[in-house]
């Protein structure tokens, strides 16, 4: 019989990788409550100037303006999200919630991507039609507006940068403020194009602007959501690298049923079926196997299950999922590259 060990705890050693990581992981110095007082100010401030913009959006005929404001209310919707989700994921698992609900971020993040695309085919739409047919466009009104904008964004997106942008949906929220401020550049240099020219063609122009951005950012945000619902591997972690690394680990004879996956954003997750070689000491080859995950890869949550290599147990899993890494030393045998699951 195998001696058979699982583990799934977040070590010492895992806790000095996460420091190691670049801002993104759960030691963020700024605490929920202060990551809601920036987000709140944040958001009364968006909120406060989109109102105001599409007053002065519809009283000046701007396109431009009111794609701004229609930027704007995705990103108030995104930092209402984010604050809501800050709460939540608060909340200790329970029930059927095992992860408790550090997903809802995900949830928000990826309608709030779909909210973009949306808006930003129908702004290009919008845009194209006043190409062909423009309206009257006070200049003087779109230009004082967009240098407004251009403030407002400004403080907004210094309160936001300093809140927790591990979390997708702030990250997101902090990239379609700044987005926005280049939206409201593009806005103030076609105002000030429509007074000194009388161009109206220009604000349509900056409305195209502001669509690129908006599709920019959505597909973004889709992407990212996207592969967390699919629980594919982080963009930074190749789990074929992953696998071959491990196997390098002194003592290992296999690893199979390797899967990474993220919780939530900025929070990997790993499991794997080990198989060290018999008379190994299983416990120590864990721990080796943790410093790895974590010093390399800040990947400080993971469930192994580690067991002896018996005759016949290394073909024991007939239906392991993805890849089987063979050490190439296993057995004597030559250098077996990563091999098919059975």
């Amino acid at each position: 019989m195998s001696a058979r060990h699982e583990h799934g705890s977040e070590t010492a050693a895992a806790g000095r990788g996460r420091g190691q990581g670049q801002g993104h992981g759960h030691g963020h110095a700024v605490n929920a409550a202060a990551d809601r007082k920036l987000l709140s100010g944040a958001l009364a401030l968006i909120v406060g100037f989109m109102i105001a913009e599409v007053i002065v959006g519809l009283a000046a005929g701007s396109l431009a303006l009111v794609t701004d404001a229609a930027h704007m209310l995705t990103d108030a919707i995104a930092i209402a999200l984010a604050l809501l989700a800050i709460r939540l994921a608060a909340k200790p698992p329970r029930g059927g919630f095992t992860y408790g609900f550090k997903r809802v971020e995900i949830l928000s993040a990826q309608a709030n991507g779909i909210t973009l695309l949306l808006l930003a085919v129908y702004f290009v739409y919008e845009a194209i039609n006043r190409l062909i047919h423009p309206p009257e466009v006070q200049g003087a009104l779109v230009l004082i507006t967009g240098l407004v904008g251009i403030v407002v964004n400004l403080l907004a997106t210094w309160l936001i940068s300093k809140a927790n942008r591990s979390s997708l949906n702030v990250e997101g929220a902090f990239q379609h403020i700044l987005n926005d401020l280049f939206a409201f550049i593009a806005t103030a240099i076609a105002g000030l194009v429509v007074l000194l020219t009388g161009f109206a063609r220009a604000d349509a122009i900056a409305a195209f602007v502001v669509a690129v951005l908006m599709l920019k950012a959505g597909i973004g945000l889709v992407r990212d959501s996207g592969r967390i619902f699919l629980e594919a591997a982080p963009a930074a972690i190749d789990p074929q690298a992953l696998g071959a690394e491990l196997c390098a680990v002194d003592g290992v004879v296999e690893v199979h049923d390797l899967h990474v996956w993220e919780i939530t954003s900025g929070e990997p997750a790993a499991s794997a079926h080990i198989l060290v070689a018999e008379g190994l000491d299983c416990h120590q080859i864990r721990i080796r196997i943790e410093e790895v995950f974590a010093e390399r890869h800040q990947l400080t949550h993971s469930t192994l299950q580690v067991d002896h290599a018996t005759a016949g147990l290394a073909e024991h899993c007939t239906d392991s999922h993805g890849v089987v890494h063979r050490s190439p030393t296993t057995a004597g045998q030559a250098p077996d590259p990563a091999s098919p699951a059975h």
